[in-house]
């Protein structure tokens, strides 16, 4: 099947799937197999659910008189039918990625710009090499902006992502000790996450810029065209604000809190406003889309569990995430427990960061420490460590915790959510 061929019955589809249980009426269906599953046999089930057509890379699958078509790898024709997709868009497409808060950024975002535009935006975290052309492909002729997460545990990754999402405007969130063991290091980190600003600079696209990140000023020094906040010489310049452990911004006379707790979210926040301004957006419009977005991802979360306050933070954990959830907890009144889970793909970097966390918590002087994972346990030598969340709910059946403020952080593999009917 040839891709400009097939274009077509794109256009007249209603949706690309690759999850044969999202299949309706009008789907597109992408059967994408594993090493123990040919998910081609479903395609004959998919047609009969109504998909417009069916995408398969085994050929004894292969019916064109039932819109099942063949061809050598889905995963290479899902990524090419995206790029031909983009070909034809002419609306803004903005493009994040960074080590920390690249999701809840999207979604401030995405919430301020769609108070004027009708704007699509990734859905959850598909922000890698297949959930980008997903979000290009859901885009529609009624769109008219677009926020693409791109996500990378490697180098050369955001690279290929910039080559098939093609964005006008670009930021970095900011560099972290993410994903250490597949770049190679911190440095590893910074030239990876820079691959967009590779991308930007070279087909002279607007790059959003921090101006109170020493990384990302360097790197875009002067680079023209930016939008830059943060500072006094800055083209917009914002104030942090609290209340409640809640933080927001001050742009002029305009306070805007925010649903979101941690002070590593004034960033996140300030980004919002900057593109939303920057797109001429009336500044209570801003204020209303940021006050009204509430995070439910289990990203710096706040949920009342009849007299404690859970501060959830499990979606994902790195040493830089790490710290300044602990930072942000120690700031919270009365009693305090810290419940982290271990810190995945940091490769030989794990021991030493695992320790320096484990310092840094003692030095807070929480109420109670509790920690779930190996890599913690092995630096932990304490009977409040536990190798996995299924030992941690057996104590806490039979110790709950008294505290009246719990923090819950840890990489997603840790499954650290598990554990809150249990709090």
């Amino acid at each position: 099947m040839n891709i400009s061929e097939f274009y077509p019955i794109y256009l007249q589809s209603k949706n690309v799937v690759i999850d044969s249980r999202k299949i309706k009426q009008g789907s597109i269906f992408f059967a994408f197999s594993g090493d123990n599953y040919n998910a081609a046999e479903k395609a004959k089930e998919a047609i009969d659910k109504g998909a417009l057509a069916v995408i398969v890379e085994d050929e004894n699958y292969f019916d064109p008189e039932n819109n099942i078509f063949y061809v050598p790898s889905t995963l290479v024709f899902l990524q090419h039918l995206s790029i031909l997709h983009r070909d034809q868009l002419s609306i803004p497409i903005i493009g994040l990625t960074g080590s920390n808060g690249k999701t809840t950024t999207k979604e401030l975002i995405s919430a301020v710009l769609a108070s004027k535009f009708r704007t699509q935006f990734t859905f959850g975290n598909l922000n890698n090499h297949i959930g980008v052309p997903l979000t290009l492909l859901s885009i529609t002729k009624e769109h008219e902006i677009a926020v693409i997460e791109m996500g990378a545990n490697h180098q050369k990754e955001i690279e290929m992502l910039c080559e098939i999402a093609r964005p006008n405007i670009g930021y970095i969130t900011n560099f972290g000790k993410a994903h250490l063991e597949g770049f190679g290091g911190y440095e590893g980190v910074i030239k990876g996450k820079s691959e967009l600003y590779n991308y930007l600079i070279k087909n002279s696209q607007t790059i959003l810029v921090n101006d109170n990140d020493a990384i990302q000023k360097e790197k875009t020094e002067n680079y023209s065209p930016k939008i830059t906040f943060g500072t006094i010489d800055s083209d917009y310049q914002f104030e942090p604000i609290y209340k409640d452990h809640f933080v927001g911004v001050k742009y002029n006379n305009t306070e805007i809190f925010s649903n979101l707790t941690g002070k590593y979210n004034y960033d996140n926040i300030s980004a919002a406003v900057a593109l939303g301004l920057h797109f001429n957006l009336n500044i209570d419009d801003i204020k209303t889309a940021i006050e009204n977005y509430f995070p439910s991802n289990m990203r710096s979360q706040i949920q009342k569990k009849g007299n404690k306050t859970l501060v959830l933070d499990t979606y994902n954990a790195n040493p830089s995430s790490m710290l300044v959830s602990l930072e942000n907890f120690k700031s919270f009144e009365g009693s305090k427990t810290i419940i982290i889970g271990d810190m995945l793909e940091l490769g030989e970097e794990s021991l030493k960061e695992h320790q320096t966390i484990i310092d840094f918590a003692a030095s807070c002087n929480f109420d109670e420490i509790i920690t779930v994972g190996p890599h913690f346990k092995s630096v932990y030598p304490s009977v409040n460590a536990f190798l996995n969340t299924s030992e941690l709910i057996e104590r806490l059946q039979l110790m709950p915790i008294k505290e009246q403020n719990i923090l819950l952080k840890a990489s997603r593999g840790i499954a650290l959510e598990k554990i809150i009917d249990f709090l």
